[in-house]
């Protein structure tokens, strides 16, 4: 991610950097629905100081992605083991989750209908994405600079933005993953696992987006 600037809208934000959709939900900002404006505004409307938003959001893109492997074949199996496995592993329970609930508590008014075709359809996209990085971007990674590498690496950055729209709409369904008073233990569990879902899924892609690829392209003016 480039500096963050007060004119960045709120969903750019949220969509790139790691731990600021939740950063957002603690200062009330709603980045899902409403959250195609700048960040100033959306400060100002949620009665924060536009500087102070500004400072804990930079410290976490400074952040960002320190903990990770240094070494270009140590990095892929991490993003290997710690984000793709895990995304399918949480999918496979995530999914029936939220069937469970709609099913249940579909006629309270911030039942998340909708939620299980949003889930399913960036199950679906994001299996798809990681089969070709695990079946041909990563191996040719592995084998160090190619000139073929250029063409896979662009369509996985504009797949990531594919899979950060459909991951808006996750969150759309989920009216920002906020709870309804008294929600049960299904519900409540739901939103605690697409919580931690959602911040592994923007910080898989930063590491990608970020490191791993700009590791294997020209420097990016």
């Amino acid at each position: 991610m480039t500096r963050l600037s007060p004119e960045m809208t709120v969903t750019a934000i949220a969509a790139d950097l790691p731990g600021a959709a939740d950063l957002f939900r603690r200062k009330g900002i709603n980045f899902c629905c409403g959250g195609n404006i700048a960040l100033s505004e959306a400060a100002l409307r949620a009665g924060v100081l536009p500087d102070a938003l500004l400072a804990d959001l930079q410290a976490l893109a400074d952040g960002a992605g320190r903990d990770a492997p240094e070494p270009t074949p140590a990095l892929i199996d991490h993003i290997l083991s710690r984000y793709h496995e895990t995304h399918r592993a949480e999918l496979e329970w995530l999914i029936p989750l939220a069937q469970k609930v709609e099913r249940v508590h579909g006629d309270h008014e911030d039942a998340p209908l909708g939620l299980t075709d949003a889930l399913i359809a960036l199950h679906d996209d994001l299996d798809s994405h990681m089969q070709k990085e695990e079946q041909v971007l990563f191996p040719l990674m592995l084998q160090g600079s190619n000139p073929m590498i250029a063409h896979p690496i662009a369509q996985m950055r504009h797949e990531h933005d594919d899979t950060a729209r459909l991951l808006a709409g996750v969150e759309h369904a989920a009216h920002g993953l906020n709870l309804p008073e008294g929600a049960c233990g299904s519900w409540t569990a739901l939103y605690t696992g697409l919580r931690k879902f959602s911040e592994d899924l923007v910080m898989h892609m930063h590491l990608e987006n970020n490191v791993l690829f700009a590791r294997f392209e020209p420097a990016r003016g």
